[in-house]
């Protein structure tokens, strides 16, 4: 036995090799069974797979019982073991804080994965305080610290309450994972889990990613069942799929572990009568020495989409865009550019046509922790700048595959892979959006001089039928809550005293999506035309007896004047409006008034005046003239004043 308490082909060594092949769960175990050896320990051959190699490896040089619980507890947090990992980095920090500094770091990191964020910040502060020279993650915890204010505030966002998560239920995918959605068609599925082999083979871990046909319902999957594929060896995993838009192809990825190494490749098998043809590896996606996966066919049918750590990127892995051709291979890959990739990992990219949206999981960029899901508009050589989804499609986790269906809003139904969960490895959540308020908003204004008309009263008819009403304010605007999900094929009546009635379309100018509550929907702005409005002082006069429109002989002889006058000055026009007197209904006077306008109209019609040289308007009992009541009293002469029609002719 060395120092060390090391045996040939002992627990300590067997860790290390386990470590150094990226299976860090069973590490784990091992270095436990040396450190407790009398403890009851499962079988190496029962440890679950896990095949992210991830950052933290360091060498096997063990100085002490302290170094091997470190490594310990690496082990436990780079195969997402948070509690188990925590507890040992406390451990090691209060045996030699000094020595074992970087251990609070880590601790942080852990316990912002378990959601403590007050703790892992305590952690934080006291690894940046301490007074150490071996401090290696000073720069990352820096940034961990900016993490935990982005959860704080993505948290406390106001629009939490639109969404809905539920993990979807799947039989063992706690212990098994499931993962990188891939539709083929109505509520059918592709899905990543691990299987465990039929024949196992001595020194080989029996348990491998395979591909799985599914059938979503609500939030539960099943009749779950292996897809054949026949390329896969003993040490192979497949996983992260993609079927063609015709369904005549299937690409997925291909991946083993050799020497401590992840070499990953994306294939494509044909579709046959009896299932899938032997796959094939796609030239000019796979180059030689490096990674391709987690291939995505547009539903278009035109581009694959694949994460690389090929030659010509920006920093790891990569998102490429590749064109399909009919026979099931591409054209040459084309990096999607620096508004997409980091010097840091890219991976996952999901492309939503429908909204021209292209999703994908990333560490090279802030967020929420682990790897964070990014959106960003446009097509396969022009993207915007990244945007992170934010909660609740991010966690303080890994949040990697992302799928939405086509035809429907990006955010409206998602599935997630996350390990956010307390299960062994990713599992997939679905996250469902209540729609926003939906609000219409717009502004009335003056035909002529395009000041906003106040007071106008309006109605919205949405295209079912339904109606809602509103009133401008001073400066013109209305709006109105929406009742139904369509814009679509509505209409606006408008009414107001002094104008014409007028009935428009709803012409959409913008949306205004910047609340997180409320979509506003913006018309295009109405402009209505002012009524006919004659002032007493520049007109003839007509009056007429209560509830009546014929004419009075006084009225027939100023109308007679009119006529003559009209004769001699054929450019002349004249206009006529009507009134009524206080009592009735808005809707009955509106009509009388309209019969007196008419009444005179239609008497100069009758003495030769051309009808193209008359208007008129009809106000009901607007704008009295008289008071109809003094002291409370009824005043009968005010109200035979108001009973009226107004004459104006205009002879240029």
């Amino acid at each position: 036995m060395t120092s060390t308490g090391q045996v040939a082909n002992g627990p300590l060594q067997l860790a290390d090799q386990y470590f150094a092949s990226g299976d860090y769960y069973t590490a784990a175990n091992l270095y436990e069974q040396f450190l407790n050896p009398k403890k009851a320990q499962k079988p190496v051959s029962e440890f679950p797979l896990n095949v992210k190699k991830r950052r933290g490896a360091t060498k096997n040089r063990f100085s002490s019982r302290t170094d091997i619980l470190f490594r310990q507890a690496e082990c436990y947090r780079l195969a997402n073991y948070w509690v188990n990992a925590a507890a040992l980095y406390k451990q090691c920090e209060e045996k030699n804080g000094s020595r074992y500094i970087d251990a609070a770091y880590w601790d942080a990191v852990c316990q912002r994965s378990l959601g403590n964020y007050a703790t892992a910040e305590e952690s934080l502060n006291r690894y940046l305080s301490a007074d150490h020279a071996n401090k290696e993650y000073k720069e990352e915890a820096a940034k961990e610290m900016q993490t935990l204010r982005y959860i704080r505030q993505q948290l406390a966002r106001s629009d939490s309450g639109l969404y809905h998560t539920q993990k979807l239920n799947m039989p063992n995918s706690t212990e098994r994972g499931a993962y990188a959605f891939a539709h083929i068609s109505g509520n059918q599925f592709l899905v990543s889990s691990t299987q465990t082999d039929s024949v196992q083979i001595n020194g080989v871990n029996p348990h491998h990613s395979r591909l799985f046909y599914a059938s979503l319902s609500n939030d539960s999957l099943f009749e779950v069942t292996p897809v054949s594929l026949t390329s896969a060896g003993p040490l192979d995993n497949q996983g992260a799929s993609s079927m063609s838009a015709d369904g005549k192809f299937l690409y997925f990825s291909q991946w083993k572990n050799e020497n401590g190494q992840t070499i990953s490749s994306i294939y494509y098998a044909v579709k046959q009568n009896d299932g899938w043809s032997t796959p094939i590896l796609i030239p000019r996606v796979n180059r030689k020495g490096h990674n391709s996966k987690q291939p995505f066919c547009s539903s278009d049918g035109k581009y694959l989409f694949f994460a690389s750590d090929r030659p010509g990127g920006s920093g790891k892995f990569d998102i490429w865009v590749a064109p399909l051709n009919s026979d099931g291979t591409t054209g040459e890959p084309v990096n999607a550019g620096s508004s997409i990739n980091t010097p840091g990992d890219e991976q996952s990219p999901f492309y939503h046509t429908t909204s021209s949206t292209l999703v994908f999981s990333s560490n090279g960029l802030p967020g929420m922790g682990g790897y964070d899901l990014f959106s960003a508009k446009g097509n396969e050589s022009t993207w915007s700048s990244a945007e992170n989804m934010g909660h609740p499609f991010n966690s303080s986790r890994d949040d990697i595959y992302f799928f939405s269906k086509e035809k429907t809003g990006l955010l409206t139904n998602a599935v997630v892979g996350s390990d956010r969960g307390t299960g062994c490895c990713l599992e997939s959540y679905l996250i469902s959006k209540n729609p926003k308020t939906r609000r219409l908003s717009g502004i009335v204004i003056d035909c002529k001089n395009n000041n906003p008309v106040s007071n106008a009263k309006l109605m919205l008819k949405s295209a079912s039928g339904k109606t809602t009403e509103a009133t401008t304010d001073s400066a013109g605007k209305y709006l109105f809550d929406l009742l139904e999900d369509s814009s679509t094929n509505m209409t606006l009546s408008i009414s107001s005293e002094a104008y014409k009635n007028k009935v428009s379309p709803v012409q959409i100018r913008v949306i205004d999506e910047s609340d997180l509550l409320t979509d506003v929907i913006i018309n295009t702005d109405v402009c209505i035309e002012m009524k006919l409005v004659i002032k007493a002082e520049d007109v003839v006069t007509i009056y007429f007896d209560f509830d009546k429109s014929n004419l009075k002989p006084a009225a027939i002889e100023k109308l007679n004047t009119i006529a003559a006058l009209l004769k001699e000055s054929p450019n002349a026009s004249f206009q006529i409006s009507g009134y009524t007197d206080g009592l009735g209904s808005n809707e009955y006077n509106k009509i009388l008034s309209h019969k007196r306008a008419v009444a005179c109209a239609n008497y100069l019609a009758k003495k030769g005046v051309n009808t193209k040289r008359i208007s008129y308007e009809s106000f009901g009992k607007c704008c009295p003239v008289e008071m109809e009541k003094i002291n409370g009293r009824d005043n009968p002469y005010g109200r035979s004043r108001n009973r009226r029609a107004l004459i104006h002719v205009q002879k240029d």
